[in-house]
């Protein structure tokens, strides 16, 4: 069993939101005062809550992200890929997120997700605005093929529809050249941040030598950890952690031995749990989220299964999850 901490130590600025966030002052951040937090810390994207019917749980959400605020975590992302974005209807990532907010919103950013067409993107922003969520991250289009002149039509009328800040996400159908983010970063001051998930580094190296710090950079490809010290040489300073849902003490330390450079404590902490986890991960496609589901099992705090098409770890696979989680006690 994980252990787990206590507040103390940690660097909550405000008061613990509970049920009824009328009784409390909500954290806000300027677009630039949220790039500056994002940046310098570890990120995660809890996973959302299921009941046996596949219903979202939101009270032992509001459990799980109590506990994830705990530790000093930089940033929560509700509603994205971990925590079944895509799965979730418009009604319901907005619910999401504004349980997020209200539970764990004086503690920690809370960022919501937006995606699927112009118009539901621009709906999903302003339902997170409104929920009073800090900001947006922007999921590539549903479907469709685009080319960098439509990218530019699509980032600028979600970003013209919110004041929050905005990070577009590197991945799919939605790759951005360097000369579009900087078309945007020009057009936009929300525009605050360029995540990845593709891993091409010319690519990467480009964006970064072109804008700089007019934007903050963090890596999201999956099971970041692989790639994050190699990453960060070329600017990206963060990235998103899925198995902080689990063992957040481990993905903190591993965080911080990024940061340090510490290339053995790096390789001895992706050689003892990060590649035995990754095998464990390639057995089945889409684990990478129902494998975080499944840690959340093996450590006695479960969030329900996943949603189809996504399928849940095999018994065998969560057995071995388990013990590979026990390595770390």
């Amino acid at each position: 069993m994980i252990a787990e901490p206590t507040l103390e130590g940690n660097r909550p600025t405000h008061a613990h939101l509970g049920a009824h966030p009328e009784d409390h002052i909500v954290t806000k951040y300027t677009p630039q005062e949220l790039a500056d937090t994002l940046k310098n810390g570890l990120l995660s994207f809890p996973v959302t809550s299921f009941d046996a019917q596949l219903q979202f749980d939101e009270e032992n959400y509001r459990k799980h992200l109590a506990w994830q605020a705990s530790f000093p975590v930089a940033g929560l992302f509700a509603a994205g890929g971990t925590g079944e974005g895509f799965s979730l209807t418009p009604d319901e990532s907005a619910r999401v997120v504004r349980a997020a907010v209200e539970e764990v919103g004086a503690l920690v950013p809370v960022l919501a997700s937006a995606g699927g067409s112009t118009a539901q993107a621009i709906g999903n922003a302003q339902a997170a605005e409104a929920a009073g969520a800090d900001g947006i991250l922007l999921l590539p289009p549903y479907l469709t093929e685009a080319d960098q002149g439509g990218l530019i039509d699509h980032v600028g009328a979600i970003c013209e529809s919110t004041s929050l800040g905005v990070i577009i996400y590197n991945r799919a159908n939605a790759i951005y050249k360097d000369t579009t983010v900087a078309t945007l970063a020009d057009r936009h001051e929300n525009l605050i941040g360029f995540k990845d998930g593709v891993g091409d580094l010319e690519h990467d190296a480009r964006v970064y030598a072109k804008l700089g710090d007019r934007l903050f950079y963090l890596g999201g490809l999956p099971t970041a950890e692989t790639f994050a010290l190699p990453l960060l040489q070329l600017g990206m300073s963060t990235y998103s952690s899925a198995m902080y849902n689990f063992v957040p003490q481990f993905a903190l330390d591993f965080y911080q031995d990024v940061r340090n450079n510490d290339r053995v404590a790096v390789n001895k902490k992706l050689n003892d749990f990060v590649i035995p986890y990754l095998d464990i991960r390639d057995r089945v496609k889409g684990y990478s989220v129902s494998i975080v589901k499944g840690g959340l099992d093996a450590i006695g705090r479960s969030a329900g299964g996943v949603r189809p098409p996504l399928q849940n770890l095999a018994p065998e696979d969560l057995a071995d999850l388990t013990a590979l989680i026990a390595t770390l006690s």
